[in-house]
């Protein structure tokens, strides 16, 4: 049977146990990055922060990658944890962990699992109805911050980094970290401004508002001073992006 069509590495995941009536279904933590596009840290710090709270269920476990050879450490997620991981995730982003999810089962599997007996019927179909409402529970709890970010993306005006945090309800450190990691802003050497990278600006996700026109005190030359302003479309962006984010 080929491997599953979402494999985000590009090759068949590793081969578990599996048998008709045990496969072992489990999702990596970077498997959630890649499909989400997020970085493997920040999934690792929600997976720490909800088994702090005892939400979900410790299971780390070493691996080696492939290039460099060196340990880094994951997480191993059943299906119940992965669909809490992910909660905060758009409907879209959790649509893509579902699929991934299925196509995982299927090719462990490798057959069908047809039940053998009625009781055996009645707790796959009770699995199913159970995973279902599940679905259905996070999409309605997901469905006023889809409709808040929809609504947003196409307001007008646009913000200082500080008055978007304050929207996002994050840390404005936290925000100036993320957006600087993730290539939005940076700072030229010597300088305390700072600037937009080129592609989010295309995007319409950042701006630059002049606010000033200053003379040089040598050469009496006027240099513009501007701020750097999020938009409502990049505000919508880092709702959906940034982790710990509401609206």
């Amino acid at each position: 049977m080929p491997p599953p069509k979402h494999d985000v590495q590009g090759r068949a995941p590793v081969p578990r146990k599996a048998s008709h009536e045990n496969v072992a279904r489990t999702m990596s933590s970077r498997e959630i990055a890649q499909l989400t596009g997020s970085s493997h840290e920040n999934v690792l710090k929600t997976i720490r922060a909800l088994i702090k709270r005892g939400i979900v269920s410790p299971n780390e476990a070493p691996y080696t990658h492939a290039q460099n050879g060196q340990t880094y450490p994951e997480f191993l997620l059943n299906y119940r944890d992965t669909m809490v991981v992910v909660s905060g995730y758009s409907v879209e982003l959790r649509a893509k962990i579902i699929d991934h999810w299925q196509d995982l089962e299927a090719w462990q599997a490798g057959v069908l699992q047809i039940p053998s007996n009625y009781a055996e019927a009645l707790r796959l179909a009770a699995e199913q109805v159970e995973r279902n409402l599940l679905l259905q529970q996070q999409i309605a709890q997901q469905a006023p911050k889809v409709a808040a970010i929809k609504r947003l993306a196409g307001a007008q005006g646009a913000i200082c980094i500080t008055d978007a945090a304050k929207q996002l309800q994050l840390a404005p450190s936290s925000l100036f970290a993320w957006l600087q990691e993730y290539r939005w802003i940076f700072r030229r050497k010597g300088s305390k401004r700072w600037i937009g990278y080129q592609p989010r600006i295309h995007a319409g996700w950042i701006i630059h508002k002049v606010t000033a026109l200053k003379p040089d005190l040598e050469t009496g030359a006027e240099h513009a001073a501007f701020d750097l302003l999020i938009t409502p479309r990049g505000l919508a962006v880092l709702a959906e992006k940034v982790p710990g984010a509401k609206l």
